[in-house]
């Protein structure tokens, strides 16, 4: 999905968050965006393991 995405197109982003959201905010969002990735990784191996023990 973004591995199209070049190194100005990505500049571009960043800057336009930056704006939007200002300088304060953007950590505590890139940290929460972690935390979700990790959330629906172990999610998602949890509902693997319990398809794979049903059947």
């Amino acid at each position: 999905m973004f591995a199209n995405l070049g190194t100005t197109e990505i500049i571009i982003i960043a800057v336009v968050l930056l704006v939007l959201f200002g300088a304060k905010f953007l950590p505590k969002m890139g940290k929460n965006l972690g935390q979700s990735k990790v959330e629906i990784k172990k999610a998602s191996k949890d509902l693997k393991e319990a398809i794979k023990e049903k059947e």
